[in-house]
């Protein structure tokens, strides 16, 4: 079975975003040229295929500094609950 390819429109609502939003991740190559077609101005894109793409390229980690260790956060809520006092 083959895949539909919908307009820009559809992609922008189904993630949520400004049509302006998925034409910046065309340019910056957040979408893979081989899930969209381009037919003079019109671009037809494989939604299931540029969803598991961005999904992909999402980084979930976050910086070292950000991270509490267990004695930090003791600290910290010592610190708030002597500013309640």
């Amino acid at each position: 079975m083959s895949v539909a390819f919908v307009p820009i429109e559809n992609v922008a609502k189904h993630f949520s975003v400004s049509i302006s939003t998925v034409r910046a991740w065309l340019r910056n190559n957040k979408i893979p040229t081989d899930t969209y077609i381009k037919v003079g101005p019109t671009y037809r894109f494989k939604l299931p295929e540029v969803e598991a793409a961005l999904l992909n390229s999402v980084s979930f980690t976050v910086p070292e500094e950000d991270y509490l260790t267990e004695s930090s956060m003791h600290e910290q809520l010592e610190l708030d609950l002597d500013d309640d006092a």
